[in-house]
């Protein structure tokens, strides 16, 4: 996260003590660790943890060391209340290694943080400099080619963040890259991944997800029946964030990435 962005991140976490008090839960952390099943992974570094909302549904659920990440106050004192172990180096400065050994880490877990980078290359270097041979990145960023972002946008000429509006603020101003589903995988393919699997979540358990169920089961149920649908028919270059597992190694010919809807 960019030194600016902590203020906006603080002001944003103000009213949350503990895990459970976030108000922004996304499908994304909810399948977790679900998805490295069938890997064994056995030291785990969660990037930009925030809170720990993933770092703690690891700890719990997997036998497996884990180690969060952040340099916000806030986030690091939530997660420390958790009982989650704790390091905080800036990703984004180029200007040193990270303060992790080569080899380190069977998987690095990095969701909704690429996006936050200036020196994206640096990051994505070092990610696969504290890879094990063999070891997963899972990453997600917001897929501006999505049809949640891509419909709005078209209809409305707003930009996809709202610089206005309290719940928008803090995405407009510290996001500072825009990716698509193909993009994000071509960039990230450049620096020694392979990407094996993309998972799209369906509505379940997030918190956008559960208000709309209290306001309507019908509508939510609706909701959750499309995008299941959209999900199976069609490519992930539809999905809002996907969230995709790289393999650290060279693209071999005719790889092709495995759909798996949770």
């Amino acid at each position: 996260m960019r030194a600016d962005a902590i203020p906006l991140e603080e002001e944003r976490l103000r009213n949350v003590s503990n895990i459970e008090d976030y108000p922004s839960l996304h499908e994304r952390h909810r399948i977790f660790p679900e998805v490295f099943k069938g890997r064994n992974h056995r030291k785990i570094l969660d990037i930009a943890a925030g809170v720990g909302v993933v770092g703690k549904r690891i700890k719990d659920g997997c036998d497996a060391e884990v180690l969060c990440n952040d340099v916000c106050p806030k986030c690091l004192s939530v997660m420390g209340r958790a009982g989650l172990k704790t390091v905080s180096f800036n990703i984004d400065d180029d200007s040193r290694p990270y303060p992790v050994e080569s080899g380190q880490f069977d998987a690095v877990v990095a969701l909704a943080t690429i996006e936050h980078l200036i020196n994206l290359e640096y990051f994505l270097d070092e990610i696969n400099r504290i890879l094990q041979k063999d070891g997963r990145l899972y990453l997600s960023a917001p897929n501006y080619s999505g049809l949640s972002y891509l419909l709005p946008f078209l209809l409305t000429g707003k930009t996809f963040h709202d610089p206005v509006s309290a719940d928008e603020r803090y995405e407009f101003y510290a996001h500072v890259r825009y990716f698509t589903y193909r993009s994000l995988v071509d960039v990230v393919h450049q620096h020694g991944f392979v990407a094996e699997e993309v998972y799209l979540p369906v509505p379940d358990s997030s918190s956008r997800y559960l208000s709309l169920k209290q306001k309507s089961k019908l509508k939510a149920q609706l909701a959750r029946s499309t995008m299941k649908t959209l999900y199976s028919l069609f490519s992930p270059r539809w999905a809002a964030e996907p969230v995709i597992c790289f393999r650290k190694g060279r693209v071999a010919s005719g790889d092709k990435i495995k759909k798996v809807i949770l």
